[in-house]
């Protein structure tokens, strides 16, 4: 039997995973924040395939998309939501009239067209989306898109989360790039609990090569330790899922990349714990803010001594 047959074999028969976390533990919410280096590498048909696949396993799953303006998850999804996170910030809707349940098991939080950057938004507005995720719901695990790169956007909701997913592709530019977003999280703090995904691979040597490669170079020259998730196949089922806005976990569940994507799962939900603030998902958002704020501000002062 071969690698993908294999592979195949493990959504046969449902995946029976569970989030690991000590018989003691209280309940938190896992956040997980699935970024990329550059576009175009696949990073948000991962984020919502992989939601779709942990709520498969029984846990209760939000996708929040980070990537504000584009709205690649409800798009993905097939979904056209009447309201999104613009209308929250501008305290329109609090977040709970938003959030969207799919069919496919996973609830969804859709950008914001016209806030670009979160990053931006006022007192006020940062207020009403934090006072948003107190009234929810608390759930097994969050999702977050982000959008792709090295914006103060994209580090800020990466930094505070339990994990951060690195996307990249067998591309030499991916590659670089993806080492890029490495190096920007590493210089905010070596502390992260990161790992790589290398997504549209032709086998499972390319795969393990790119991985390897990635993991060596943060390994020797930032010095820090990448866990290689796995692989996802090069696969015609993940473009005509994009085509029929139907994911691919769902609409092809026997696929090389379906299978590969479960693997993926069983070896993510190992991590034992969740988002341990207080707060829950607000301490979070709360974090987030900080962050960006710290960050605007050595920017100024960097400015001034430049002056």
């Amino acid at each position: 039997m071969d690698q993908a047959a294999n592979l195949r074999k493990l959504t046969e028969t449902g995946t029976g995973l569970k989030l690991v976390q000590p018989q003691d533990a209280v309940k938190k919410t896992k956040i997980i924040a699935v970024a990329s280096g550059k576009g175009g590498v696949g990073k948000s048909t991962v984020s919502v395939n992989l939601a779709i696949s942990i709520a498969k396993t029984g846990l209760k799953v939000l996708i929040f998309d980070g990537d504000l303006g584009l709205a690649n998850v409800n798009v993905l999804l097939g979904i056209i939501p009447k309201y999104n996170l613009y209308h929250v910030v501008k305290g329109h809707k609090t977040l709970k009239d938003i959030v969207i349940s799919t069919p496919e098991g996973v609830d969804i939080i859709a950008g914001a067209s016209g806030y670009s950057q979160l990053a931006n938004l006022n007192e006020t507005q940062r207020n009403n989306l934090i006072k948003g995720f107190a009234e929810l719901d608390r759930y097994d695990v969050m999702i977050i898109d982000t959008g792709a790169g090295i914006s103060a956007n994209v580090i800020g909701l990466v930094m505070p989360a339990d994990e951060v997913v690195v996307v990249t592709t067998p591309e030499p530019t991916s590659i670089t790039d993806s080492y890029g977003l490495i190096k920007s999280i590493v210089s905010q703090s070596k502390d992260k609990n990161l790992k790589i995904i290398v997504n549209r691979v032709r086998s499972a040597i390319e795969g393990k090569k790119v991985a390897d490669r990635v993991i060596d170079i943060s390994g020797q020259f930032l010095e820090v330790q990448v866990e290689n998730l796995g692989f996802i196949f090069q696969d015609e089922e993940v473009e005509k899922s994009i085509r029929e806005q139907k994911p691919f976990i769902i609409g092809a569940p026997r696929s090389k990349a379906a299978a590969c994507l479960t693997r993926v799962t069983h070896t993510l939900l190992q991590t034992e714990g969740g988002y341990d603030d207080e707060e829950g998902l607000t301490g979070f958002f709360k974090k987030f803010f900080s962050f960006v704020d710290f960050k605007e501000k050595e920017m100024e002062e960097k400015m001034e001594e430049d002056n």
